[in-house]
């Protein structure tokens, strides 16, 4: 009979290790159900034109939501990732337009990002103001650029060449979803191999801990900004080369697209806990909630609602999924 509920217990056990252990789980199911029933639901779902088409809208999601989750991953959130995707997007269109040149547009689309993203980190870890304060201030000041930079009115590009990074294919497959497959295997690199990654999760696990055990904290809640600001800019030359225009209004709302991506897929909003894999899953898991709401006809008033709602069940799971873990550890 001891032996029973010994084996029993055993094997609770393992499923709440495989769990904990395997966070992308908690994308991995939702993506299989939404898959599964859309099938069904519409003849047109899982025709190959449809198909690229949610990972040409996945791929902006993923590349935000890999910055988003290097945040999270140190108890931190960016709101600032929509506006300064609009702001990155102005500014490789008018240099594109304006001077002709890919690799420059790039480069100062990146530095764009990354000096966002170190003035965010830097005001955040030295000065101690709350992330979503601060980063809600970025939001207003980049959106408020774009605006005066642009006086609202879009920037078309004429340039083919640049219009290939959002629309072309090499070897079959769309530029954007090899973008966002490279950025991926990058952030999974830098998160499973490199001491960065080990830092970053300690610092969200327990600062004050990282911070005895020798970590320079600061330094490395400061790099998870610039990681972010980074894949904002790499997202916004996508989306701007895909739509063939610069917009003010690009990007609004994509920070809690961002959020829901990450969050879907293992990512802790408590810190400390967090894997690229199950972020790519819930950026698609996004991006096939957007494609079953045009296939499906539903009006766009509810997207938001959904959203929210995704969000909101992540979070709840997520916290559940840390209190269970809090309580095997005692």
């Amino acid at each position: 009979m001891a032996q029973t509920i010994e084996a029993t217990e055993e094997k609770k056990a393992k499923k709440r290790k495989i769990h904990f252990n395997y966070p992308w789980l908690s994308a991995a199911i939702p993506l299989v159900v939404l898959v599964a029933g859309l099938s069904i639901a519409h003849p047109r779902f899982l025709t190959a034109s449809n198909l690229t088409s949610i990972l040409l809208q996945a791929a902006v999601y993923v590349i935000m939501a890999l910055g988003m989750s290097f945040v999270l991953m140190t108890g931190g959130i960016d709101l600032s990732q929509g506006s300064l995707l609009a702001l990155v997007g102005v500014v490789s269109a008018y240099i594109v337009q304006n001077f002709h040149s890919i690799p420059l547009a790039i480069l100062a689309s990146i530095l764009v990002g990354a000096a966002v993203g170190a003035a965010n980190g830097t005001v955040i870890s030295c000065l101690k103001i709350p992330p979503f304060i601060m980063t809600l201030s970025t939001m207003y000041l980049c959106r408020g650029l774009t605006l005066v930079i642009t006086q609202a009115t879009p920037i078309a590009i004429t340039n083919d060449s640049f219009k290939w990074i959002g629309g072309g294919s090499l070897l079959g497959i769309p530029v954007p979803v090899i973008i966002f497959l490279i950025a991926a295997a990058v952030g999974q690199f830098i998160l499973s191999y490199t001491a960065t990654g080990r830092y970053i999760l300690a610092v969200g696990s327990n600062r004050e801990a990282a911070r005895l055990s020798g970590i320079k904290t600061r330094w490395n809640e400061c790099k998870v900004y610039i990681i972010s600001g980074i894949m904002v800019s790499i997202a916004g030359i996508v989306y701007v080369a895909r739509l063939g225009a610069a917009q003010a209004t690009a990007g609004q709302s994509y920070e809690m697209e961002a959020v829901a991506a990450s969050v879907l897929g293992g990512t802790s909003v408590l810190g400390g806990e967090g894997g690229i894999i199950g972020t790519v899953m819930g950026a698609i898991v996004v991006a096939i909630i957007r494609n079953a709401i045009i296939l499906l006809d539903i009006s766009t008033y509810y997207q938001q609602m959904i959203t929210g709602a995704v969000i909101l069940v992540a979070v709840i799971v997520d916290v559940q999924r840390k209190a269970r873990a809090a309580k095997q550890v005692d």
